[in-house]
Parts: C-alpha cells; sequence; structure tokens
C-alpha cells in the first residue's frame, strides 16, 4: 500500500526592517561564532547542539572568498544600506527519515543547485538532526544578483511610464512617472508553488532510487483528491510532549481523527462491495428463471437465517436476534424485494457521501479554530515576556532571547498567524471562536452517530448479501444433484 510521508517546505524573509540580522540567523542555524560588521554585535552559538552539516554553495561568477560564512553574510549585510532592507530568504524543509544522512544530504545539495544556485544564488545549507525523528535542513539564501564580473547586481530597476506619444510622464513635483521593476522572477508570486512542488519531486525521485515506497506531496488532502479528515496542527508544546511519550489533548484529537479516516475508508470499500454484489445479482435475476432471488419478497433470507439444521443452540439464538433486526430494517426502509434493495444500497452510498463531506468540512473548520484559539492564547500569555524583551538593551538581547527562546518563539509565531488571520481586524475575538467551536463540536457528534447508524446499516445488509449466497448455492447443489439423479435413472 502507498504510504504517504511527511512533507514540510516554509519559506520566510530575514528583514532588517524587522529587527532581524542575516549574520545572526546563519551564526545560530551554523551553530558558530560571527561578529556581524554592520552593528559590531558577536553572535556566538557554538554551544548549540544537534547542527549535523554546514556548507555553502555558491554560482560559478561569485566571489570564491564567500565561502567562508562569516565573510559572506557580512558582504550581505555591508550591501544592504536600509534599515527596512531584506537581507535573505530563508527556506526551512523537512528530510525524509526514510533516507541516511549521506543520502538526505546529497537530496538538498541537488533541490539547492538546481533551484537556486543555477540561477545565480548563493546558498548556506545547515542541516539539523538531534535524532528525535524530525531532521531538516535550513536554507539561507540571497536575495540579490550577481553580475558577471562577481560584483553585486541590484535587486531592481527604474522603469519610466511613457504616455501613448512614447513621452515620459512628467508629474506635478517636476519628477517624472517611473515604477519600480525586479532584476529577477525570484519574488514572483508564482514561485513559491513551484519551489514546494520541486522539493517533493526530487524527495519522490531520491526515495523510489533508494526502493523505498513513501511519497510526499506538496498539496493538500483536497487539492489532492485524498477524501481524508486532515488532522490538526500540534504546535511545538504538544510535538514535542508526544514525541516524549507524553499524551496532549491535540494528540488525542489527531488519534481520533486517523482512526475515523480508517474507518470512512473500510466503510466506503464496504459498501462499494455491495454495490457490486447488488449489480451482479440484478443480473443474475434477468439471465434466470428459476432462481428464488426473483421471489416478490425476501422471505427466503429469513429460512435460511431461523434454520435450525445443523446449529447449536447459542447460534440458533443469536441467528434468530439477527433475523429480528434484519426484518425491522427491511420493514423501516420498505424493502421487500431485491430491486428496492438494490436501491437502498445505491442510496446508502449517496447518504455515506453526504455524512463523509460534512464531517470533512466540520472537522477542518475544528482545526482552524482550534489553531485559532491555541495562537491567541498564546499570543496573550507570552505578551509580558515579549514586552520585556522588546525592552532591552540591543547588547542584551540576544541573552535575554536565548534565556525565553520558547516562549518568545510561540508569542512571535503566535503573532504572525494572527496578523494573517485577523483580515485587518485588532481585536481577536477569541470568544466568538470558542462559541463557533462548541456548536460545531455538537454538529459533529451528531454527524459520527449518523455514521454509525450507516455502518450498522451496512452489517445488516451484508447479513441479507450473506443469507442469499447461502441460498442460492443450495439452489444450485440441490439442482446439480436433481441432474445427477435424471443421468442415472
Amino acid at each position: 500500500m502507498l504510504r504517504i510521508a511527511i512533507y514540510h517546505l516554509s519559506i520566510k524573509i530575514i528583514s532588517r526592517g524587522k529587527g532581524k540580522s542575516a549574520v545572526a540567523a546563519s551564526a545560530y542555524r551554523s551553530a558558530e561564532k560571527i561578529t556581524n560588521e554592520y552593528d559590531g554585535m558577536i553572535h556566538d552559538y557554538t554551544k548549540k547542539g544537534g547542527v549535523t552539516h554546514t556548507e555553502i554553495l555558491l554560482p560559478e561568477h561569485a566571489p570564491k572568498e564567500y565561502f567562508d560564512r562569516a565573510t559572506f553574510w557580512n558582504a550581505v549585510e555591508k550591501i544592504e544600506k536600509n534599515k527596512n532592507s531584506q537581507l535573505a530568504r530563508e527556506i526551512e524543509i523537512a528530510l525524509p527519515a526514510e533516507l541516511s544522512s549521506a543520502q538526505n544530504l546529497s537530496l538538498v545539495r541537488d533541490y539547492v543547485n538546481q533551484n537556486f544556485v543555477s540561477v545565480g544564488m548563493c546558498a548556506d545549507i545547515c542541516i539539523h538532526n538531534k535524532n528525535d525523528g524530525n531532521p531538516h535542513a535550513h536554507i539561507m539564501l540571497t536575495m540579490r544578483p550577481f553580475e558577471q564580473d562577481g560584483t553585486w547586481g541590484a535587486k531592481s530597476k527604474k522603469e519610466y511610464m511613457l504616455d501613448e506619444n512614447g513621452e515620459k510622464i512628467v508629474l506635478k513635483s517636476g519628477a517624472y512617472k517611473s515604477r519600480k521593476i525586479d532584476t529577477t522572477d525570484w519574488n514572483d508570486q508564482t514561485k513559491a508553488e513551484e519551489l514546494r512542488k520541486s522539493w517533493a519531486d526530487i524527495v519522490n525521485n531520491f526515495l523510489e532510487e533508494n526502493n523505498h515506497i513513501e511519497k510526499i506531496d506538496h498539496r493538500s488532502y483536497e487539492r489532492q483528491g485524498i477524501e481524508k479528515i486532515p488532522t490538526i496542527h500540534l504546535g511545538v508544546a504538544a510535538s514535542q510532549m508526544e514525541k516524549r511519550g507524553i499524551i496532549t489533548e491535540r494528540g488525542n484529537t489527531n488519534r481520533k481523527i486517523n482512526s475515523m479516516n480508517k474507518e470512512l475508508k473500510q466503510l466506503r470499500a464496504r459498501i462499494s462491495k455491495l454495490q457490486k454484489w447488488a449489480d451482479e445479482m440484478e443480473h443474475e435475476v434477468q439471465k434466470s428463471n428459476s432462481n428464488p432471488i426473483q421471489s416478490e419478497n425476501l422471505l427466503f433470507v429469513f429460512s435460511d437465517l431461523l434454520s435450525s439444521e445443523n446449529k447449536s443452540h447459542q447460534k440458533t439464538i443469536i441467528d434468530l436476534k439477527t433475523a429480528a433486526t434484519t426484518f425491522a430494517f427491511l420493514q423501516e426502509n420498505n424493502i421487500s424485494n431485491l430491486p428496492k434493495l438494490h436501491e437502498k444500497i445505491n442510496n446508502m452510498r449517496g447518504d455515506f457521501d453526504d455524512v463523509r463531506k460534512k464531517l470533512k468540512s466540520v472537522e477542518r473548520r475544528l482545526g482552524s479554530l482550534d489553531e485559532h484559539i491555541l495562537q491567541s492564547e498564546n499570543y496573550k500569555k507570552y505578551q509580558a515576556i515579549h514586552k520585556k524583551y522588546k525592552a532591552q538593551k540591543p547588547k542584551h538581547q540576544d541573552a535575554f532571547y536565548e534565556n525565553h527562546r520558547a516562549e518568545l518563539t510561540l508569542y512571535n509565531v503566535a503573532e504572525k498567524y494572527l496578523k494573517t488571520h485577523l483580515n485587518g481586524h485588532e481585536k481577536i475575538p477569541l470568544p466568538n471562536w470558542k462559541a463557533e467551536h462548541k456548536k460545531l463540536t455538537a454538529e459533529k457528534d451528531k454527524l459520527y452517530e449518523e455514521f454509525y447508524r450507516q455502518k450498522e446499516n451496512v452489517r445488516k445488509v451484508e447479513v441479507i448479501q450473506k443469507s442469499v449466497g447461502n441460498v442460492l448455492r443450495r439452489n444450485h447443489e440441490l439442482q446439480s444433484s436433481t441432474k445427477e439423479t435424471h443421468v442415472n435413472l
């Protein structure tokens, strides 16, 4: 069976305008000590563990001294003059745990060379592995291209706007109207999708070449056409607790979703099997004149269930109960013959698909609300520590950040998340999200009840299917025996 390996690829910009430094980021990811010549700050992360490999890849026309990490990133800091300059692009990728360290290194090199170095970017690769089942790589990339002579090129250029006569348009200020044109397509909105797909393609090729059946896909379940309920995001705290064997509420939610996905898949397969059987029975009716399935009713089913031939007392009691529930099912659904049973089976498929779609929709929204609520609570919980961090003098900020890394990371994640999901609103609608969550949870519970009712109905139809099979088998044996008697006479 095809298994889906873990896919993770995130892209972010390291910007001076947000108080970030390319030198600091590189020092931290590589576990090195580097002095930032731009502001004189020393970034020492030599005690950091879990860094298994670092490497810089350069295009042919880049200066060779940039193979030195400190020289390289200080050159980046120097060429970027503005206080809000974008210094680097970072891509974080999860590495397949199925591959060895050497294979993952080759994998990352291929990805970086094909997508970045080949178009003129410099890349700083740092691979992290704490042997916790989460190997990953940080790829820091330059935002500015190199000229063929090895000097830094411009990120953008000015293009003057022209009127219908091909003349420059003069503004009231006396300046010419112009617009900024990027010199590369590295910032195009379509690039992110291309990079995500490229990573999936390269990983899958490596997995296949090394005899692994796992596959990754950069698309969501919905885009892949996979009819699964998506699991929720565990978050940093829950992920770490689950890795240590500590059961969390969010972990339990995902385990329930995974279990439900398995049940949905199984029930759909059972209904499909019943549909195939019902189609075969209809064909059997059309070609045969002697089978009992042509009867106007399904009483022959109960003759099989109520037969006491070669049955123990306990089995007879069980069959009596089964016959009673089966009879009630047929009555409730007004099923008197096989054509009506066939119709019911087809309706069961439609009812199942309807419940599955609603469950998927409700679970997806609940997952979003869970994340909204988690990030809102983290934002409020760690807001005070973030204010203390901002109040620190620049020379003390790094030490404060290291001492409170977990809390500040959770705050930063929450702040970024909420900015994206509040749609410009300042107030966090936490009470509304919790109220909607409660309402949808009740709706989900009703859908689960309906699903299990459908599952029980499928079981009852399977009982009928088995009984019809038994009757047909005995009828066939009787016909064969009669033929043999005539031949002997």
